[in-house]
């Protein structure tokens, strides 16, 4: 069987349309012996990391799964363009999606996105070490409800109007060709329907015309053919609509899944399963190579952060003991300051120092807990309360060698003045280079029976 590589591929964190979740995917497309795969949620990564976190638990009990290969990238309708599925190549061509990524967020009301061509053609820095799939809308209306050019109405979270959609125009290969120059090809997803034939021969054509290549995709929504019924609930609430109301705008068949490669073998051209190969082959990026980057901003010029940390802990603590600093403080104060150093986490401190420092002067209460007590450092910055010298603390408990990650400094700002601190975050650094982490939200029981409910027609 011809080897493939999936490489367009939404998980259930593309909300209401994926119906599998990353790490689903990921166990079916290594049991289907995949070359690779891509997650590609819908203007986000945020199925990725569950993905990466899945294979590199397979890595460890099976030999296959080390060679298999992660893609990374996200899909965008554009508001006034087509649809597109963008693939970071490095680390650097992740950096720059995720610079499109937080523009179209910004760019619409919470839960939406908008981007347009525009906005693409402002920023070519962006896309650099990025390649470009485009989805053809050359399907006639209503045969493949999914596809930009016909999903009736679009998800309640996008800000797209179907007048601004105009996607369908073959002209938009030259303008994505132009964009990402021998770095393009036209994604063709064939799907068991009635007009397969015709699709990849207008497919063909326009590519021929452009002299871009063709590749296979399955425009995946879920891992297996089963999740169908699951997949037209998630769709019937997204268009708030009574399953037995939705119709032509559920999608037309099963096919939307991971297929067996014994069956692509049976659809596509051998070409355009080879395809998939070499552009997977070309993204290298692995989420392995993200580390935290501290602003420059945390210490005076011509001073490391060592520096910086070693001397604000040093005067913290002969604050904390007027009388003179406790010999065991002193040890544990060099021990701490000697393993940060060594796993190069001072700037993490001086980062949470700050906002910290910024809270007491303006007399907002702050207190930090969890783990972070068992710090001598953090005690020396006024982060904690708890006095090493009363009580004994580990600190290998908060940091060590084993862990290999940062550690974790629980803060509590007073609830009627948080909004200061976060103020002060956004004019410190910027608001390029200042966000809110996101949480989950991930459905109950309640909430889900409910709507499920009225998806089914139920009281």
């Amino acid at each position: 069987m011809s080897d493939y590589a999936e490489l367009h591929c939404a998980s259930n964190f593309s909300f209401l349309r994926g119906a599998s979740h990353p790490e689903e995917l990921v166990e079916r497309a290594l049991a289907l012996e995949y070359a690779a795969l891509a997650i590609t949620d819908e203007c986000s990564f945020a199925g990725s990391v569950r993905a990466h976190l899945a294979l590199a638990e397979l890595r460890a009990d099976d030999a296959a799964a080390r060679d298999f290969r992660l893609v990374h990238g996200t899909e965008i309708q554009l508001s006034d363009g087509p649809r597109l599925v963008l693939l970071a190549q490095t680390r650097a061509g992740y950096g720059n999606l995720s610079q499109l990524v937080t523009l179209a967020r910004r760019q619409a009301p919470k839960g939406g996105y908008r981007l347009t061509r525009a906005d693409i053609e402002a920023h070519p820095q962006w896309l650099a070490d990025t390649l470009a799939l485009l989805i053809p809308t050359t399907r006639k209306s209503g045969s493949d409800p999914d596809s930009a050019g016909s999903r009736q109405p679009k998800h309640p979270r996008s800000s797209t109007s179907a007048s601004e959609k105009s996607g369908s125009d073959p002209n938009f290969l030259g303008w994505v060709q132009a964009l990402w120059p021998q770095r393009c090809w036209v994604a063709v997803a064939l799907l068991r329907g009635p007009d397969d034939a015709a699709h990849l021969a207008r497919c063909e054509a326009l590519a021929r015309a452009h002299g871009v290549p063709l590749l296979a995709c399955g425009d995946v929504h879920m891992h297996s053919r089963a999740r169908k019924r699951l997949q037209d609930v998630l769709t019937a609430v997204r268009l708030k609509l009574p399953l037995a109301q939705a119709g032509r705008q559920l999608l037309p068949n099963a096919e939307h899944y991971l297929r067996p490669r014994y069956r692509l073998e049976r659809i596509y051209p051998p070409e355009l399963l080879a395809q998939t190969l070499a552009v997977a082959q070309r993204c290298t990026f692995s989420l392995d190579e993200l580390r935290y980057e501290y602003p420059e901003e945390l210490c005076p010029a011509g001073r490391t952060p060592l520096e910086q940390l070693r001397e604000l802990s040093w005067r913290g603590a002969r604050d904390r003991y007027p009388h003179g600093i406790p010999e065991r403080v002193s040890r544990l104060l060099e021990h701490e300051l000697a393993l940060i150093a060594e796993l190069n986490y001072e700037a993490y401190f001086l980062t949470v120092y700050d906002l910290v420092r910024f809270a007491r002067e303006r007399g907002i209460l702050c207190q930090g807990r969890g783990s972070a007590a068992n710090s001598v450092v953090c005690f020396c910055l006024g982060v904690t309360s708890v006095d090493p010298d009363r009580i004994d603390v580990l600190f290998e408990r908060f940091v060590s060698r084993e862990r290999n990650e940062a550690p974790d400094i629980d803060v509590d700002f007073e609830h009627e003045r948080r909004e200061e601190v976060l103020q002060y975050l956004f004019e410190r650094y910027g608001r390029e280079r200042a966000g809110m982490t996101a949480a989950v939200i991930t459905y109950r029981p309640r909430s889900a029976i409910r709507d499920i409910g009225k998806a089914l027609s139920l009281s």
